[in-house]
């Protein structure tokens, strides 16, 4: 996956958080769910980027 293509569905995901939080709070089980995920597309993309600067 691009790195233009990762951010653009950090930024979906991140969109679908607010929605959630909104409908359901910080707690509930959906928005722990979505945050996780949101936490693991931060983690991809930080971890591309992070290779990126040791191979330079």
């Amino acid at each position: 996956m691009s790195k233009e293509q990762l951010l653009l569905k950090i930024e979906q995901k991140r969109n679908e958080l607010v929605e959630i939080v909104l409908k359901h709070g910080f707690t509930a089980e959906p928005t722990i769910k979505v945050s996780q995920d949101l936490d693991g597309l931060l983690n991809q993309y930080n971890t591309g980027n992070d290779q990126k600067s040791l191979s330079n």
